[in-house]
């Protein structure tokens, strides 16, 4: 027996079928030295079925037959069952029940064998999970720094985006970027310029959303000029106000955009348009034309 057990390891036998560490009915007829093979187990199981559940030994199908044949071929020096029925699968319960019922020279020592096998099969296992858990973290926390800096380049790359500067000469681009800007409301549309005249009423009048322009009183943009853009496009009001200096545009009351020269003007000279991202600031802003509107 102990010359047996030297020239094949005892875990080599145990396969992983549905889920459950087993041994096949040939290869413990051999290591128990039963003289009529697989029959010995099959009739000492028969004299005592009740006491084998199929938690404790169950009878393989042709699938799992064939995939034992190929993983003994690839594994065990092409040494493998020449399968004319379909063997029984017993798992560690009943190989240790099967120890008790069968009745041979080997049985108590093999048995010791085959148990020792099972622990050290479950400890490997467990092992395995283990490292394999550990590798799986290790996967997840490079995808999350992978998810962390694609966000962050994400965030640079609208920054970027938004917070743009336009040169002397740059005339259109200026242009194209405030009418995008612009087409971003959904709702209402508040344009703070001290000096804004027809220039801004031929962008906002392409617009569905309401506007509010905050001006101050000066003659580059009339009344009569208001009353007859609102004759066709309807979808404009003028608050005269001197409060404020620089350029704001207020999209839906909770995105502002800070714009460095007035419409009438952009790329004439260097200026920036930059997206307001501080909430207080915004807060207070937007408070204050509330109270103006």
């Amino acid at each position: 027996m102990s010359e047996l057990i030297k020239k094949e390891a005892i875990e080599k036998l145990i396969y992983e079928i549905r889920g459950k560490q087993v041994m096949l009915d040939s290869d413990l007829a051999r290591l128990y030295k039963c003289k009529n093979g697989t029959k010995t187990i099959n009739l000492a199981v028969k004299r005592h079925i009740n006491r084998f559940p199929e938690r404790f030994m169950f009878r393989l199908t042709e699938e799992e037959c064939r995939s034992i044949s190929r993983f003994q071929s690839e594994t065990l020096n092409g040494r493998g069952h020449n399968i004319k029925y379909l063997p029984y699968a017993f798992t560690e319960q009943g190989v240790a029940m099967l120890a008790t019922i069968l009745r041979t020279e080997v049985a108590e020592e093999v048995s010791i064998k085959i148990m020792d096998a099972f622990v050290f099969m479950r400890k490997y296992i467990s092992t395995s999970l283990l490292e394999q858990k550990y590798i799986n973290n290790l996967v997840l926390e490079d995808h999350n720094r992978i998810k962390l800096l694609e966000k962050s380049f994400q965030k640079f790359e609208k920054k970027r985006k938004v917070n743009e500067i336009y040169f002397n000469g740059q005339i259109y681009d200026a242009y194209f970027k405030i009418c995008e800007i612009f087409k971003e409301t959904k709702k209402e549309l508040i344009i703070i310029d001290s000096y804004a005249d027809n220039v801004l009423l031929d962008i906002v009048k392409r617009l569905t959303a309401e506007v509010i322009v905050i001006t101050k009183p000066n003659n580059l943009l009339t009344k009569q000029d208001i009353l007859k853009y609102n004759k066709q496009y309807s979808n404009l009001k003028v608050v005269y106000d001197n409060t404020f200096h620089d350029r704001y545009f207020i999209l839906d009351r909770n995105i502002i955009y800070h714009c460095g020269a007035s419409i009438n003007r952009i790329g004439y000279k260097t200026f920036s348009i930059t997206l307001i991202g501080d909430r207080y600031v915004s807060d207070s802003l937007i408070d204050k034309v509330n109270k103006i509107i």
